[in-house]
């Protein structure tokens, strides 16, 4: 093969991690005309709708995965965090990269912390997990969807239309938008655990041996120890982006520390959990933890949260 094109979404955010991905292959593969190939995703389009309403995450992909399929592409770069448990037949998640900073971020013009926020306060996110963890700590505060790509949610912020808004902190890091509000606060993962595959990217490619070896190199164990315990977590609870569940996976020497919950939007109802176990345990674990949350109820609790997600949060 001597060119590889990236299929990717327009956003900044995307561009940015497209680039990043192009740099390090041509760095490991000099000879490789390797080229981006962006395009608009139906999620990008669709502003005014709470994802949940219109197709869920997957409407971040689909069109990456039609350029791949016709042959326009060799290869998508994703968050993995919006990435499908299932794939078109013909392609593959092929490798996890290196995880950055997986923790969820507070942004305001006026308030340092979730505790220094006023009562009634109105804090932008349309994720229902966090959310649900937001109202777990502070029941008081107003939760107001937030849409558009990063920039757009800084801007909405800054014109006043939130007190606060919640980040992954990854994306605001990756773009230097840390100094465009007077307070960006990394929330910890003890008060608010992460979306599965959060700060990590997920590299989709066509099916076969050349391509596969072409991107071994974007590899990272680590990253991909922890989202596969996470990912296999949400495949058995069968949650999409339109349940609330956190699920957490952070190795510490030969061991890996896991925290998960779910439950319902306003946080009243959840069910937590959290163990250890052995670093080469790893490809067991989440299906082993997703059971134990079954056994205590956390499929009807979802049922329950989806149906409340559709007919009273949006």
């Amino acid at each position: 093969m001597d060119r590889l094109i990236i299929a990717t979404r327009e956003s900044k955010l995307a561009m940015w991690q497209a680039e990043h991905i192009q740099a390090r292959l041509k760095e490991a593969h000099p000879k490789l005309d390797v080229v981006i190939n962006s395009m608009t995703s139906k999620g990008d389009q669709i502003l005014d709708t709470p994802l949940a309403k219109i197709g869920g995450k997957g409407l971040f992909t689909k069109e990456l995965e039609t350029s791949m399929l016709a042959g326009e592409s060799h290869i998508a770069v994703h968050s993995l965090k919006d990435v499908p448990m299932e794939f078109p037949e013909g392609l593959k998640l092929s490798v996890i990269t290196k995880r950055h900073d997986p923790r969820d971020a507070l942004l305001s013009q006026k308030y340092s912390s979730i505790e220094e926020l006023p009562q009634k306060a109105v804090v932008g996110t349309t994720s229902l997990r966090r959310r649900m963890q937001i109202l777990k700590i502070r029941p008081d505060l107003t939760i107001k969807n937030l849409r558009g790509n990063v920039n757009t949610r800084i801007r909405k912020l800054k014109d006043g239309e939130y007190d606060a808004i919640i980040l992954a902190s990854s994306g605001i890091k990756r773009l230097g938008l840390q100094e465009e509000v007077k307070y960006f606060t990394p929330i910890s993962e003890e008060l608010m655990i992460p979306a599965m595959g959060q700060a990590a990217l997920g590299i989709e490619i066509v099916d076969t041996p050349e391509l596969e070896k072409i991107i071994s190199v974007l590899k990272d164990e680590d990253a991909t120890v922890e989202t596969t315990i996470e990912r296999e977590f949400v495949r058995v609870l069968e949650g999409g982006c339109q349940v609330p569940i956190g699920i957490n996976a952070k190795i510490d020497g030969d061991s890996v520390n896991i925290q998960a919950l779910v439950g319902l939007p306003d946080g009243e109802e959840i069910i937590y959990e959290k163990l250890t176990c052995k670093k080469d345990e790893y490809t067991t674990k989440g299906e082993e933890l997703a059971k134990l949350f079954i056994e205590r109820g956390a499929k009807e609790l979802l049922e329950k949260a989806e149906h409340i997600a559709m007919t009273e949060v949006f």
